[in-house]
């Protein structure tokens, strides 16, 4: 494994009084036949207001449980999570998830299925407004033309533009992306990064994502957070990715920076936390 000359910089938590959403002492913990297991352990992150973070590490680190918590669908065995200093107990219209498996309504239509979203969160919007909501939101991905198309009649791609579409149309503060182009194949995936870069420059919601992919991770995120392996996994290091905004993936993959962050975060994976499949 290639050695860095010059490490990326490596940081902890950024001090901050009043944080935007923060993780703090979070354990997880499940009862079983055999006793408790520990998911998580001990995490403690402070994520600052329009910043686009993403979370790498092996299967079984407890990834998908921590977003889980801050979306609200589960609650931290000790410890919180809170949102402006309010506890986060339950899911929210301030904080949308986009899943990997698109979790569309087969039998509504691209529009059909942001109207829905859009409807319950703004009932009170006149129906002109909410229906503007939804045509803006798939111009927003290019989806237009698709609009009155079942989800069985779109590429994989398509759905996610969707997915994201209809998570953007209630304005969320936090956008949660839980491996969202990780079904797709590589040109796709590639198009789907660029575009919701382009959404975040706009819009500059919060982003926490899942990712298995260190291009990808380096390519869109301002901080990575490395998880430790599980069991009682918890955050190993954060790192601050230097690459200034706006991005253009070509010369951010001319720069040397990359390879070094990327030989840095492979060793780190691979390496010093190595997955034992034993």
């Amino acid at each position: 494994m290639p050695t860095l000359t010059t490490q990326p910089t490596i940081h902890s938590q950024p001090a901050n009084p009043e944080p935007f959403l923060l993780i703090e002492d979070v354990s997880k913990v499940y009862a079983t036949a055999k006793g408790n297991y520990v998911v998580l352990e001990q995490v403690n992150l402070e994520i600052q207001q329009g910043e686009f973070v993403c979370i790498i590490g092996h299967s079984g680190c407890g990834k998908t449980t921590l977003l889980n918590m801050v979306a609200g669908f589960s609650k931290p065995t000790d410890g919180l999570v809170t949102l402006h200093g309010k506890r986060i107990t339950e899911p929210g219209p301030d904080r949308m998830v986009v899943f990997q498996g698109y979790a569309l309504l087969p039998w509504l239509t691209a529009h059909e299925n942001i109207y829905l979203g859009v409807d319950s969160v703004h009932p009170n919007k006149s129906e002109a407004e909410k229906q503007q909501i939804v045509r803006e939101h798939l111009a927003m991905v290019g989806l237009t033309e698709a609009a009155h198309k079942q989800p069985g009649q779109l590429s994989g791609g398509m759905r996610q533009r969707v997915s994201i579409a209809r998570a953007l149309a209630i304005r969320p503060e936090v956008l949660i992306l839980d491996e969202p182009f990780g079904a797709l194949d590589a040109i796709t995936k590639e198009e789907l990064q660029v575009e919701l870069l382009k959404i975040w420059n706009d819009h500059r919601c919060t982003v926490l994502m899942i990712t298995h992919d260190i291009d990808e991770a380096l390519f869109l995120a301002d901080r990575l957070v490395l998880m430790t392996n599980g069991p009682a996994a918890k955050i190993g290091e954060v790192v601050e990715i230097p690459f200034p905004r706006p991005r253009d993936r070509d010369r951010i993959m001319e720069d040397p920076e990359f390879y070094r962050m990327r030989n840095y975060i492979l060793d780190y994976l691979y390496n010093r936390f190595a997955h034992d499949d034993e």
